[in-house]
């Protein structure tokens, strides 16, 4: 599968050790709860459309949760505007807990931290797919069937575009990079045909000496 393959810099993605460290205790627990009351699906998700679709939109939501200036009636209050009718009691529960320990404004990395555990108990390496233009639903599972079949991993995959690719695929699991790129097939032809210039080059002038 892969062409070439190297270790990120988890620092680089901006990632900070300690907040994933405490995000991954909160997680853990969520998870039991959700587990003992059998509504893990629905809290992940939940807690995913929190993160990424409740906050970004609401801006005074986003302040209530990050601010530790606002009282945590307040924050218990806008808790409960939220979940009403929309979230499992789990869901709810947890998000009070964080607010009382002071942690409601790490909820996104708490929601992310979670996710990553849950595939970790099923089995599954968190992955991001990215390919030079936008793939259908159809293309995408075609794509992860055959870098599971691969890789000998089952995969919990996300994709990306970046158009610099030109065509290929460039595979991240973990820490890991698999590129199998044009691009990247391109510049390492373009190495290697410079390196064959080269010792060309220098067989002719050898040649020269010697006559």
């Amino acid at each position: 599968m892969a062409d070439t393959a190297s270790n990120s810099d988890p620092a680089a993605n901006g990632l900070n050790p300690a907040a994933e460290k405490v995000a991954r205790v909160y997680a853990q627990a969520i998870l039991e709860a959700a587990d003992r009351k059998g509504c893990r699906d629905e809290v992940l998700e939940e807690l995913q459309a929190l993160a990424t679709e409740v906050l970004p939109k609401v801006p005074n939501a986003r302040f209530v949760f990050d601010s530790p200036r606002v009282p945590l009636d307040e924050k218990d209050a806008m808790i409960d505007r939220i979940a009403a009718g929309r979230m499992q009691p789990t869901t709810s529960h947890a998000l009070h807990v964080l607010a009382r320990h002071g942690r409601l404004g790490i909820v996104a990395e708490v929601a992310d931290a979670a996710r990553r555990l849950a595939n970790e108990l099923a089995g599954r390496h968190e992955a991001v797919l990215t390919t030079a233009v936008a793939l259908s639903e159809d293309d995408q599972q075609q794509v992860i069937a055959d870098v599971e079949r691969k890789l000998g991993v089952p995969l919990a995959a996300t994709f990306a575009v970046d158009p610099a690719l030109i065509g290929g695929l460039v595979v991240r699991v973990g820490d890991t990079v698999y590129d199998q790129s044009i691009a990247s097939s391109l510049a390492s032809l373009g190495g290697k045909l410079h390196r064959r210039t080269i010792n060309e080059i220098q067989h002719g002038r050898d040649r020269l000496t010697s006559a």
